[in-house]
């Protein structure tokens, strides 16, 4: 059985180093695990042939290939781990290692292994992880550097993870309300189009053999029924065109700034994406100020990270406010009222044809910041506890975006069934039709 040389550190932060023997190297970190130990470097004894000699020698710091990102959830937990080592008393470096060594092949692993080769040439950790960009974001950058500078690195990082942990959280909810009606509207459009395909024409053909006088409802059911088997294949293809139509538009930056007026200005979705920009920007801002990174920084990043174009240009011009003296309450009051856009226009009449131009001129020019944000703000300015009452707000704003979700959900799931119990009468009604007067002349 080989051999493997490791060295560890006990619950205490002792340094242990021993050998062991296991199949393999998974098991040998098992086993050690299981001894209490944090496995910070292992390598088998005796090198292997081949591939298997190359990975002992390396002591298994071969990189992986991998394609893509880090995912966030993956991300979140590495953060909570590092915070936990880091209020444990343990050096930085031995932590990352002790990180490195249990994560799986991936692109975080690999990104570990790079962070420890440069903090041990001398590099911060701040440092480090702003060469990564792919895993590590301005705003975790950022964060790190200030608790770096104010000796403050374990609390930064309690506090980063809280804020990713609530963000996944509110992101889960969110998509888990759109799951059922995308999930039946699917099903219900799959069930449509056999319908149309398969049974109708069969209808046809006995209306056809009876030669009889077929009604409005069946000839447009019929007609219906032909174009969707002769062009069934445009279903997918419709909504795919829409969605690569919409990406065009917004490669542009008035195209990307209608769009996302067009998704703030929809009834109940919009003010659940509204609301939930706000809990995560306020959330973003406050981690920022109450980690110590300054002002000025702090709102350029959260502008950054606001993921919408209107948010994006409100951050904007408060940011240039406080360059010149101004308070983050006033122009936040004054630039939160949106102004009329054409693009935004051109999607409404887009996607809901007729009444949709209407709809938009009421909403035009609505506030996207309730004045309740913008007091809590000025309070907290004028207090010296502007992270609280950020973080107030966006605790307030999560309650309100699960209450709109539930209810979106609870309005969602009767008009469908509605919707879907209309479609369906009308196909019986209009099938039905014919063979009742049918049965009436046979008769």
């Amino acid at each position: 059985m080989p051999t493997f040389q490791f060295e560890a550190m006990d619950p205490a932060g002792k340094e242990i180093k021993d050998v062991i023997e296991a199949a393999n190297e998974e098991e040998a970190q098992a086993t050690i695990r299981g001894m209490g130990y944090y496995v910070t470097k292992i390598s088998a004894k005796k090198a292997r042939r081949g591939g298997e000699k190359k990975a002992a020698a390396g002591g298994g710091k071969g990189k992986a290939f991998v394609i893509g990102g880090v995912k966030s959830k993956e991300l979140t937990m590495f953060t909570r781990q590092l915070s936990i080592l880091q209020d444990a008393g343990l050096p930085i470096l031995r932590s990352l290692k002790i990180l490195e060594q249990q994560s799986k092949p991936g692109r975080l692993k690999n990104t570990l292994m790079d962070i420890c080769e440069d903090i041990e040439s001398g590099s911060t950790l701040s440092e480090s992880m702003s060469k990564c960009p792919k895993v590590f974001d301005r705003l975790y950058v950022n964060m790190i550097k200030a608790g770096e500078a104010g000796g403050a690195l374990e609390v930064i990082l309690r506090r980063l993870a809280e804020f990713q942990e609530k963000s996944q959280s509110l992101k889960r909810k969110v998509k888990g309300a759109m799951v059922y009606p995308i999930v039946v509207v699917m099903v219900a459009v799959g069930i449509l189009t056999f319908i149309m395909i398969k049974i109708v024409p069969a209808f046809e053909k006995i209306f056809k053999d009876f030669d009889a006088e077929l009604p409005a409802m069946t000839q447009m059911l019929i007609n219906i029924s032909n174009w969707t088997s002769s062009y069934w294949f445009l279903i997918p293809v419709i909504p795919i065109s829409i969605m690569l139509m919409v990406k065009l538009i917004c490669k542009f930056k008035a195209g990307r700034m209608g769009w996302d007026l067009f998704m703030l200005k929809l009834p109940v979705f919009g003010q659940i994406v509204e609301k939930n920009i706000v809990a995560r920007t306020t959330r973003t801002l406050g981690t920022l100020v109450a980690s110590g990174v300054p002002i000025l920084e702090a709102l350029n990043i959260t502008r950054e990270t606001s993921g919408n174009a209107v948010f994006e240009q409100l951050y904007g011009r408060i940011y240039d406010s406080i360059r010149e003296g101004e308070s983050i309450a006033k122009p936040m009051r004054e630039y939160s009222r949106t102004k009329f856009n054409l693009i935004a226009l051109f999607f409404w009449t887009f996607f809901i044809p007729g009444v949709g131009a209407l709809i938009y001129l009421t909403r035009a020019t609505q506030r996207i910041i309730d004045d309740l944000v913008v007091n809590m703000i000025d309070v907290g300015e004028e207090t010296g506890e502007l992270d609280k009452m950020l973080y107030k707000v966006a605790d307030n704003y999560d309650e309100e975006v699960d209450v709109l979700t539930e209810s979106l959900v609870s309005l969602l799931e009767p008009l469908l069934i509605v919707v879907l119990g209309v479609i369906v009468g009308f196909i019986v009604i209009a099938l039905f039709l014919p063979l009742v007067a049918l049965i009436q002349k046979l008769s």
